[in-house]
């Protein structure tokens, strides 16, 4: 069997179990667990699969994200582990921007009595819950509202923020691979474009569980991170990958 071959086997594989060990594949394909490594590299290296201890998990394409209500149960105390180390991050009288998302939701929160702050967001749920109980002074951006997710996308959007000096973004996303992030749509491609080239400091707050999922719309690379904000559980060889590429990671 060519490598090609075996390669599509694997994939096939996976398509019927999401995780396979390194000894299942062996046996599948009848070769040495030196082939299949060289063959799991590849297809890594194409983003089709990622390696976890002692085996290989498929990268999930999402067509739709979760909702807000959704997301709003999932890994909530990962996600207040992330918060706690990000805040520390943020100086005295910056202007702060804080992505759509459950995340930055938790270190909102964390934010709220900071008076000599100004927050910048596009996320309908932080900004009122600011307006309710932050002492921060906050701009909403606007643009078209995603209901499902409660924030504001497009290129309205983007167009607000490229009027802005931000001095740390806080960038959020449910899909995350060896690539970077990405998205179902296109509308929240130009929110993160435009956050780049506003933001002295961009810094992506992302649970392991984002990563391995992959949406049409690629958004950033994991290079153009001057800080990943993650948890221990995020695989070995991506966290080694993204050391490769000169991207800072901070694991909680």
């Amino acid at each position: 069997m060519i490598p090609a071959e075996r390669q599509r086997c694997i994939l096939q594989a996976l398509e019927q179990h999401e995780i396979r060990t390194i000894h299942q594949l062996t046996e599948l394909l009848g070769v040495s667990h030196m082939t299949v490594r060289r063959d799991i590299a590849n297809l890594e290296a194409k983003g089709r699969l990622f390696s976890v201890l002692g085996g290989v998990q498929r990268v999930e394409s999402v067509r739709e994200e979760p909702s807000h209500r959704v997301k709003l149960e999932m890994n909530t105390e990962v996600k207040r582990r992330i918060a706690a180390a990000a805040v520390t991050l943020v100086p005295a009288n910056a202007t702060v921007y804080l992505d759509a998302g459950t995340t930055t939701l938790a270190l909102a929160k964390l934010l709220a009595e900071r008076a000599d702050l100004l927050v910048v967001s596009n996320d309908l749920v932080i900004a009122n819950y600011l307006a309710a109980q932050g002492r921060c002074r906050q701009y909403l951006t606007g643009g078209f509202v995603d209901a499902a997710n409660h924030s504001c996308v497009g290129n309205l959007t983007a167009t607000f923020i490229s009027q802005l000096n931000i001095d740390v973004a806080f960038i959020s996303t449910s899909c995350w691979d060896r690539r970077g992030i990405s998205f179902p749509s296109e509308h929240k491609v130009v929110v993160k474009k435009a956050l780049l080239e506003v933001a002295k400091q961009s810094v992506l707050l992302a649970d392991s569980s984002k990563f391995g999922r992959s949406g049409a719309f690629l958004g950033l690379s994991n290079s153009q991170f001057d800080l990943v904000i993650s948890d221990s559980d995020l695989p070995h060889s991506f966290q080694e990958l993204l050391t490769q590429q000169q991207v800072a990671l901070q694991l909680v």
